[in-house]
Parts: structure tokens; C-alpha cells; sequence
């Protein structure tokens, strides 16, 4: 509408590419009530829209015409804590004796005034806030806006899940839950013990092990009575955004494990700097070896995160061989997989300047972290259209050159875009049963080299794919032996049998037995 801000009738309109790109479902991060401390995830009221993105008029309307289009909507539900104008919070706040008095954490000062434990923020400093009209401290894990709410207390969990079914009842297909290992505290606030770190890191709050503040067993419990709910709905999910550091895909598998948890979770185990054949291979065995009835959902970027193509491209590099060989991993990889808006174009992160923040969450730490932003910039839809046609007026956070260069109508219908790489491959997935499912393998390769062959499950029909990859800027050649067809999208050579894959090519070689 030219706020510069993005909103509900604007993906409205635009959820024709995301139905074009071959995608099943679409995510949305939180557009409720909120006051935007920490970009939505501070609610003030779970069954209220923010006026800045729309109406509930316009989300019905989104939803009827994303089924229209075949796609699920997902939305975003952070339920581990409240903004603190939620009025849970003010009521709560307001004495030690009112109905919702116990439905947040508080605990006592230690005697010299100090905080109940040595607990942390994610966001810097103590997790613990001191109220002068209780005269206790509230834990916030995040924001000190953000207060977190008491798991432990029946009533919580109840009003919870009555929030989660007013949106299953509008229709919604499924939720993607915020931070949800951090829903259960211990109840005796015991210290967090230090982590086995060998260097400090630039956020404090990654020196401890975070046993007592989150990830406790009563966390699955609350889990199970999610799951109860949507299992009253047919076709509904939950993903699970597992925010931990140390034991990220342990968390995962004992979170999906079975049929009365999530459906899937996704952590941070691709989402870092690491880009080598043996870390993708590692983590992945590791998961299905801890959790072989467990199911991941993999991603190389998300709102959180720089984006995959700037940490994994060398200086100078190719940044869209590096993108147009990310989804091609993504879907020969087990598990379900999720894109990041631009993603799909080889969006590079914008060098965001300090005076042009508006993620403050992490601005203690500037300029070693710089916060998120750099990755939440605007979609680029067309080139020539002012702020790559986002806006009309000044984009909340601003379109800068590079990422004007990766506009999308720049790529449609261009053979060899990122774009239309994104559309072969994920057509190709969808039509090969042995990489939506079925059985896996890796081969062993040396570096620069990942290898992962995926058979059809049984009856399924359809060729066994082997998967190659060359994770570097040089040039790699192999030796095949064997007959093997090379149809679909790729970015190699096969003749005479030698496959050639340039810097950051792929090939799916098909056939009935691996070559």
C-alpha cells in the first residue's frame, strides 16, 4: 500500500511465483498484533492482525486464494514468550496474587538484590529483568520485552493451544513454532553450567550449556498436546525451529521421533559457514543414525541467518553457480527442504550500515555480528520499478544495486537463471519418487566431492539417482563405470564415461542400478 512495509494483499499477490516455482507450501513469519520490538515475534495478542500488514479480511482472502494456487499456508506461532503489552503480561505484572500472576516466570532476587541465576539472553546480557512493582525478576530469553511464559502452569498451555485452534479453525495448514525447545524451564533455576568452548564467542550467550533455561524434558509433554490438537484437523503439520547450539540434532530426532510430536524440525546445522562434503554427510547420517523414525527439514538460509550464497561463495566467486547448486543438494538430500524468499533468485546479503538498522536485537554486538537485516531485505521483483517494485515508497529496509541485480523478471523464462534452475529442479524432485523418498546412501568421495545415492522405495518405480557434487571452484573429474542417463537439470558433462563438473556443478545420474 506504500508504507514501505510488506503486507498481507501484497503476498496475496504475489503467491503466483511461489506456485510457479514448484513449492508446496508457503511460510509466514508473524503478522499479529504486535508493538515490533523484535520484528513480530513480540505478540501482543495471538488472534489480532497488525493493522500494518492488513486486515483478517486479507488473510482469509490469502488463504482462499494460496488453496486456489494448490499451496498450504503456514504460519508462524511464537509462543515461548509475549511481547509485554500483552495483556497476559500487564495483569501478571501488575501484583503476586492476580489470576495470571503465576502465568509468566518470576523468581525472587538473590539476597545482595542480584538475579535469581546466571541465566543469559540470547538478545545480550542477563536473561532475568527486574520489576519494581512485584519486586521479583521475569525471565526473558529474548528481549527484555519479550517476557517468557510459565509452560509449567496448566492454565498457559490451555490458552495456548486455544490460540492454535482459532487459526486451525480459519482454515491454516499448519505452524511453524518459534524457538521451540525453549517453551519449559527448570523448575529449580539451576545455574547453567559453562559450554566446552576453545574460543570466546562474540555472543556470551553461546559460553554456556543451556541445560536448566531450555530443552527440558517437560518440553515434550507441551509437544504432545500440540500434536493431540492438530491430529483433530486432516492435512494439518507443525515444523519446529530448534534453537540450540550444542546438541542441535539430537534435539531434532528426539522432537519428531514417532507420531505424537512435531511432524519435522529444522536447526541451524546447514546454516552455518561450514561447506564441505564431509559436514553435509556427517550431519545427516548423524540425525537418521540418533533418530532413524525421526524427519529433518533442511535449509541453507532463513530470516535469521546470512544468506547461503554470500557465506559459502569465495571471494570473487560465482555466486549463482553457488545457488544453482544449493537446490540441486536440497533435493537429493532426505527430509523435507525450505527456501528463503530470494533464495530462489541467488539473492546475495545487503551490506546493511549502522545508522540504517532496524533488527536491534543483536545491536550490542555490532560490528562483529550485524544483526539480521542483511538477509531481510526486500523481495526484488522488477527491475526497472523503484525498490525492485516493492514499494512505492521508502522500503522499510533499503534495495541496494547488488541485489537489484538479481530481480526476478531480470530471470524468468531465462534458460540457466537461478530462477529457472530452482523451477527445473524442484519440477525434477516432484517427479522422481527416489528423491522424495526411499532409501539413501553416501558414497565415499574424497573432498571436494559429495556423493549421495537415492533408490524409490519399494513400489514406488522410477530410476535410482545418484547424486554428484564439486563443492570448490576448481574443476573435478570421475571416472563412471556403468550405463547411466543424465536427464533433468544439471550443470555438467558426461561422455565416454567421464563426468566433468565445473566449479559448483552437479549431476544426477539415473539409472536402474547405481553406476
Amino acid at each position: 500500500n506504500g508504507d514501505g512495509v510488506g503486507d498481507l494483499p501484497g503476498i496475496t499477490r504475489r503467491l503466483a511465483h511461489v506456485a510457479d516455482l514448484g513449492a508446496d507450501a508457503i511460510w509466514l513469519s508473524p503478522f499479529f498484533a504486535s508493538p515490533e520490538k523484535d520484528m513480530g515475534y513480540d505478540v501482543s495478542d495471538y488472534t489480532a492482525i497488525n493493522p500494518l500488514f492488513g486486515t483478517m479480511e486479507d488473510f482469509d482472502a490469502l488463504v482462499a486464494e494460496a488453496h486456489r494456487l494448490g499451496l498450504k499456508v503456514i504460519i508462524d506461532q511464537v509462543l515461548s514468550h509475549t511481547s509485554d503489552q500483552h495483556p497476559w503480561f500487564i495483569e501478571s505484572r501488575a501484583s503476586r496474587d492476580n489470576p495470571k500472576a503465576d502465568w509468566y516466570v518470576w523468581a525472587d532476587p538473590k539476597p545482595d538484590g542480584t538475579p535469581p541465576n546466571n541465566w543469559l539472553s540470547v538478545f545480550g546480557g542477563s536473561a532475568w529483568q527486574f520489576d519494581a512493582r512485584r519486586r521479583q525478576y521475569y525471565l526473558h530469553n529474548f528481549l527484555i520485552e519479550q517476557p517468557d511464559l510459565n509452560f509449567h502452569n496448566p492454565e498457559v498451555v490451555d490458552a495456548i493451544l486455544g490460540t492454535m485452534r482459532f487459526w486451525l479453525e480459519r482454515g491454516v495448514d499448519g505452524f511453524r513454532l518459534d524457538t521451540v525447545n525453549f517453551f519449559v524451564h527448570d523448575r529449580k533455576l539451576r545455574d547453567n553450567p559453562p559450554a566446552e568452548w576453545t574460543e570466546f564467542p562474540a555472543n556470551p550467550y553461546e559460553a554456556q550449556d543451556h541445560q536448566f533455561s531450555k530443552t527440558r524434558p517437560q518440553n515434550l509433554a507441551v509437544l504432545r498436546r500440540m500434536r493431540a490438537l492438530t491430529d483433530e484437523y486432516p492435512d494439518r503439520m507443525m515444523v519446529g525451529e530448534v534453537g540450540e547450539h550444542w546438541r542441535p540434532l539430537e534435539v531434532m530426532a528426539e522432537y519428531t521421533a514417532g507420531n505424537d510430536k512435531l511432524h519435522m524440525a529444522y536447526s541451524f546445522a546447514f546454516l552455518g559457514p561450514q561447506h564441505t562434503a564431509t559436514h553435509f554427510r556427517s550431519q545427516i547420517e548423524h540425525f537418521f543414525r540418533i533418530g532413524p523414525d525421526s524427519w529433518p527439514c533442511w535449509s541453507f538460509s532463513n530470516h535469521d541467518i546470512t544468506r547461503h550464497v554470500s557465506r559459502w561463495t569465495p571471494p570473487g566467486g560465482d555466486t549463482a553457480a553457488v545457488a544453482r547448486q544449493s537446490i540441486a543438494m536440497l533435493c537429493s538430500f532426505p527430509g523435507t527442504l525450505g527456501i528463503y524468499q530470494g533464495e530462489e533468485l541467488g539473492q546475495t546479503e545487503t551490506d546493511i550500515e549502522f545508522h540504517e538498522l532496524r533488527d536491534l536485537g543483536y545491536i550490542a554486538f555490532w560490528p562483529e555480528l550485524k544483526g539480521r537485516d542483511g538477509c531481510r531485505t526486500p523481495m526484488v521483483w522488477e527491475y526497472d520499478q523503484p525498490h525492485g517494485g516493492f514499494t512505492t515508497g521508502t522500503p522499510w529496509l533499503p534495495v541496494k544495486p547488488p541485489q537489484l541485480a538479481h530481480a526476478a523478471d531480470r530471470q524468468r523464462g531465462k534458460p540457466g537463471s537461478v530462477l529457472e534452475t530452482y523451477r527445473a529442479v524442484l519440477a525434477h524432485r516432484r517427479a522422481t519418487p527416489a528423491l522424495r523418498g526411499g532409501d539413501w546412501r553416501f558414497l565415499d568421495l574424497p573432498e571436494p566431492i559429495l556423493g549421495i545415492v537415492r533408490t524409490p522405495a519399494q513400489g514406488a518405480g522410477g530410476p535410482t539417482v545418484t547424486a554428484l557434487f564439486n563443492l570448490s571452484e576448481r574443476p573435478q573429474t570421475l571416472t563412471v563405470e556403468g550405463e547411466a542417463a543424465m536427464p533433468g537439470p544439471h550443470h555438467a558433462t558426461l561422455e565416454a564415461g567421464t563426468l566433468r563438473l565445473p566449479a559448483h556443478g552437479w549431476a544426477w545420474l539415473e539409472a536402474d542400478t547405481p553406476p
